[in-house]
């Protein structure tokens, strides 16, 4: 134990002394922690504030220096660009000018710094610019002068001929002056981005003053005159047979002045950054077509390729010269760079001829057929069973000229028809009874035979094209006539039957128009339903609607003149039995006159159902106020019955529905057949007359011919009126039951 102790105790002082260092190491790291959190931190924090405020004074000392490095350059660029413009270096002054306002664009787009100074500098940028512009639009008017005629108005052949314009591709050379070229000038004015809009205005007036007169006007002719410091390009006047140029001589005409454009002025390149193009390089004519390109061929398309496009099928072959001079045109103009080479729009237009031929046709046969259905209805011809329809030949668009008819047409069958076995049609089955329709009716229906033989000759698209067109055309007629002559057709009898007829003759040729086309058309349409029979009943019920209309209107009349009779009532008054007299004459006059109008117009069969339905309204009424009278004398009975004598006199005369009189009888002596009430007129007359015992014999118990026209009680009415009150009368109205 002794020895244990002896030696742990050496070991335990050893830790004690270790333990002793220790605590002394704490306590001096304890004050130097707490001198450098008094004394170096302070030192350190001091140190990063002056470094952090000298780097913020190099950063914005280092911004002043590149400001005003920037402002020097911008400087610089100025005075160079000044320089440049009064030595006449365009170019140089214009990149000068770009490049000050690059800088001055750096300073403004720094963002917190903001100098009063820039603003001052843009405006005078602004100004130097619009200065260098200035004379650049000098010197562009120096190169290319225009005489434009006094009058604004360029429309007019006289105002086309004083147009010129002169190119100084070599301007005349002034004394002690640098004078630029040309190049230098565009150069200069694409470097600013003037050059499109100086385009862009040379454009509009070329074409107003050069191209599209050379389009419109073909007596004109460009003429070229080159000298040694200028190049004139003008017009003359030629003497022309042709109304219109064509195609070829056109893109001859307009080709000559691109080509001496070309030389003097489009052939310059400038340089245009950013258009996509090698080396940023484009010519003049590049950037032209691109400002006239499309409306130059819209003007061409429409003034010129339409106008060439055939209006016969048998000269679309020759339309293959238009194509060939259509695509050397449009090679010119690419080789001269005028046109990209993927434009085709010229000969895509040319080479779809077929289907604008087939348009133009549609095109002119419905304006053909407008003309036709606004032109005036009266003038007539005679339609008989045997008549031929004949195809028309369609006057050139433009003329205003109706159809013209050449030749007959073989379309329609002129004899009896087989149906197999020993059955046959007759030639007439399905014709028109003799009437008049309106000439311009009969063209339009030629026109549509006409238009129809040629689809069944032409391609299927064509052919569609033109079915669908004579279509349009019987639609069209339907829309536009009821319209256009409402006023007349209400006004005018004459009018209103003469629409009928041509309602009936189009529908009475619509009913087998489709068929003798069928089998000659192409499959496309004889696989379809090709046929027109679908608007047969609009037809018809547009004539028949429109006589209808004229029909109440005439039966209006007739009521309002027998509405001044006074009844037919108290005839021994003088005045009263002047009025009635009057009404009835008036009636007869009005039937009469229509009788002469609708003579040789209406069919005979419509002329009598119109004149008897008409008759029939005069009758009715008559009997109807005569029969409804409370008391007649006499003298009353005997004025009534002259009255009623004089239109069972005159009212057959009415039927003229021929222009022969012997013909007429016939259908004066028919009279009953189309005037339902004529016999009840007739009837009336006879009781007026008759004594008692003969109106019971007429009667005979409801069995006689009296009872056939009045009732029970209209005969008893008439006994009352006619007879005094006695027993024979009682006796005669007991037996008439």
């Amino acid at each position: 134990m002794t020895n244990k102790y002896s030696e742990f105790l050496p070991s335990m002082q050893s830790a004690e002394d270790l333990v002793a260092q220790v605590e002394g190491l704490s306590s001096n790291i304890d004050l130097l922690k707490a001198d450098i959190e008094n004394e170096v931190q302070r030192d350190l924090n001091v140190s990063v504030a002056e470094f952090t405020k000298l780097k913020q004074q190099l950063e914005r000392d280092t911004l002043v220096l590149s400001i005003l490095k920037k402002l020097q350059e911008f400087d610089t660029s100025f005075e160079k660009c000044s320089t440049a413009l009064l030595e006449k270096k365009y170019v140089t002054a214009a990149q000068q000018l770009e490049q000050a306002q690059k800088r001055l664009s750096s300073l403004e787009s720094r963002r917190g710094f903001e100098l009063k100074i820039l603003k001052a500098l843009g405006r005078e940028l602004m100004v130097q610019t619009q200065n260098v512009i200035y004379h650049l639009g000098q010197e562009w008017q120096k190169l290319i002068v225009w005489k434009l005629p006094p009058s604004k108005e360029s429309s007019s052949l006289e105002a086309v001929l004083l147009s010129e314009l002169h190119l100084h591709t070599v301007p005349p050379q002034e004394e002690d002056t640098a004078v630029p070229s040309i190049a230098a000038v565009l150069q200069a004015l694409a470097v600013l981005g003037e050059l499109h809009f100086k385009l862009k205005g040379f454009g509009q007036l070329l074409l107003q003053y050069i191209l599209k007169p050379l389009i419109s006007f073909p007596s004109l002719e460009p003429v070229t005159e080159e000298q040694p410091d200028v190049f004139i390009l003008r017009f003359k006047f030629q003497e022309l047979a042709l109304d219109k140029s064509s195609p070829m001589e056109v893109f001859d005409k307009i080709r000559l002045v691109f080509e001496v454009l070309h030389k003097h002025l489009l052939n310059v390149p400038v340089e245009q950054p950013g258009e996509g193009r090698k080396d940023g390089t484009v010519t003049l004519a590049e950037l032209l077509g691109e400002l006239l390109w499309e409306e130059l061929s819209d003007c061409l398309i429409q003034n010129c390729l339409v106008n060439s496009i055939p209006t016969d099928s048998s000269k679309l072959e020759q339309y293959k010269e238009v194509i060939e001079s259509t695509a050397e045109f449009e090679k010119a103009l690419k080789k001269m760079q005028f046109l990209k080479e993927d434009t085709t729009a010229l000969l895509k237009y040319a080479c779809n001829v077929n289907s604008h031929f087939a348009n133009k046709k549609c095109r002119d046969v419905i304006m053909a057929a407008r003309r036709l259905m606004t032109s005036e209805i009266h003038n007539t011809v005679k339609i008989t069973p045997d008549s031929s329809v004949t195809p028309p030949e369609l006057a050139d668009p433009g003329t205003g000229d109706h159809p013209k008819i050449h030749s007959p047409c073989s379309l329609l069958p002129s004899e009896t028809v087989n149906l197999g076995g020993e059955r046959r049609l007759h030639q007439f089955t399905l014709c028109l009874p003799p009437c008049r329709i309106s000439s311009s009716v009969q063209q339009l229906v030629e026109l549509a035979y006409h238009t129809l033989r040629e689809a069944s000759s032409s391609s299927d698209l064509r052919c569609v094209q033109l079915f669908n067109c004579v279509r349009n055309v019987f639609q069209l007629f339907y829309e536009v006539v009821p319209t256009y002559h409402k006023e007349n057709l209400q006004k005018l009898p004459q009018l209103a039957a003469i629409h009928h007829n041509n309602c009936m003759y189009i529908a009475q040729h619509l009913l087998t128009l489709g068929h003798q086309f069928r089998e000659r058309s192409p499959s496309v349409l004889c696989n379809e339903a090709a046929t027109f029979v679908d608007l047969v009943p609009g037809f018809r019920k547009l004539g028949v609607e429109c006589f209808l209309a004229q029909m109440r209107v005439q039966k209006g009349e007739i009521l309002e003149r027998l509405s001044s009779a006074r009844n037919f009532s108290n005839m021994d008054d003088g005045e009263n039995y002047h009025a009635a007299n009057k009404a009835i004459k008036q009636v007869l006059h009005q039937l009469k006159r229509l009788g002469m109008v609708w003579q040789d117009v209406l069919p005979v069969t419509v002329y009598c159902k119109a004149m008897g339905t008409l008759l029939n309204t005069a009758l009715a009424e008559i009997v109807t106020r005569i029969a409804g009278l409370e008391d007649i004398s006499a003298e009353d009975a005997e004025r009534l019955y002259s009255l009623c004598r004089i239109v069972l006199e005159e009212a057959p005369r009415v039927f003229t529905p021929l222009l022969e009189e012997a013909e007429n009888k016939r259908y004066q002596e028919e009279v009953p057949v189309y005037v339902r009430k004529w016999m009840t007129f007739k009837k009336l007359m006879i009781i007026l007359q008759a004594n008692l015992q003969e109106i019971v014999d007429q009667w005979a118990d409801g069995k006689g011919t009296l009872a056939e026209e009045f009732s029970a009680a209209e005969v008893k009415s008439l006994i009352r009126a006619l007879f005094q009150n006695t027993e024979r009368r009682a006796a005669a109205l007991a037996k008439i039951k």
